[in-house]
């Protein structure tokens, strides 16, 4: 097992999450927005094979279950978007309960039986297993949902999986490609940061608190807001991970916690020229949600609603120059 920098052991042999996975209703026309958005030709959609190939098994018994599956490629993580069936499986189950939105993470392991045990040490639980349609391997889903606030796959593969991004790349709607962070609202972010980095085999970084309002000038809804909250960053190979934990103060990381509950909130791009990004996602039906500066007052940010194509809230960062 690889120890990270800290000498800490991750709980995966590695901490590279590889890539963030969308349930989603429509693969077909989120595949081709996901594709604009990336500045990607936009990629055929597969169905997973039949339970002789699949062998997938929901909560300890066998199902037919299927998917159809696409993914993109970034120069960070890959995109999975997955449009399942109506037979029983974690994926059925979240777009049942939960409705489109990300479903999990994952990480590439060299051994599933290997890291199973130590992840049900854990009080990880194995929710789904199942094999690959189009090469040898195998996958399962580990109900981590309860500490990480969202679900962990562990891919196992007997040769690399093509992660690397489109040749063909156009111009990405953003002027770029590259998602940067995934955020998540919590409860309590030293309880959600505790389960990350022994997830992830790291040292555990500092709180930073929200500035003051005369400097992030935060405004949620059209409305100008103290915007409460605590922050913190944890860095991995590929993305970066947010965690913030809301104050009482409107915000909608407040709005989420108290409609939707602890999860992720969304996903970052950063760009130059903020403001013509804003216009460019407004022109095109994406209101604002919230815009401020950062809490050190080194950059600007907007939440853009784009859940309705996008299955999250979309990010521009944009960074001052120092």
């Amino acid at each position: 097992m690889k120890e990270s920098s800290t000498g800490i052991k991750p709980l995966m042999g590695n901490n590279i999450v590889n890539q963030i996975a969308f349930v989603v209703r429509n693969i077909e026309e989120t595949s081709e927005a996901f594709a604009k958005l990336l500045g990607i030709p936009t990629p055929d959609w597969f169905l997973t094979g039949n339970r002789d190939v699949s062998k997938v098994i929901f909560r300890g018994k066998p199902t037919d279950a299927r998917s159809k599956l696409v993914f993109l490629n970034t120069p960070t993580v890959q995109i999975e978007l997955i449009e399942p069936d109506e037979e029983p499986s974690t994926i059925r189950e979240f777009l049942d309960n939960v409705g489109e939105g990300i479903h999990h993470i994952a990480f590439d392991v060299d051994s599933i039986k290997g890291k199973l045990p130590c992840l049900e040490e854990k009080g990880y639980r194995l929710l789904q297993s199942g094999e690959f349609t189009s090469s040898d391997g195998r996958y399962v889903y580990i109900d981590t949902l309860s500490d990480h606030k969202t679900l962990v796959e562990l891919l196992e593969s007997t040769e690399p999986r093509d992660t690397s991004p489109s040749i063909d790349t156009f111009r990405p709607l953003l002027g770029t490609n590259k998602v940067e962070q995934i955020a998540i609202v919590v409860k309590d972010i030293e309880e959600v940061a505790e389960a990350y980095c022994n997830l992830l085999g790291v040292e555990r970084p500092s709180v930073i608190q929200s500035g003051p309002s005369e400097r992030t000038e935060v405004v949620f809804e059209g409305k100008s807001t103290e915007g409460k909250s605590k922050y913190m960053f944890i860095n991995t190979p590929l993305i970066q991970f947010e965690f913030i934990e809301p104050g009482d103060s409107p915000s909608t990381w407040k709005k989420h916690l108290e409609t939707y509950g602890e999860g992720v909130h969304h996903i970052s791009f950063v760009v130059k020229n903020i403001d013509e990004k804003i216009k460019l996602l407004k022109d095109m039906g994406y209101p604002v949600i919230q815009v401020g500066n950062f809490w050190n007052g080194k950059g600007r940010y907007a939440y853009m609603d784009t859940t309705s194509t996008f299955k999250v809230i979309i990010e521009l960062l944009e960074r001052f120059d120092s």
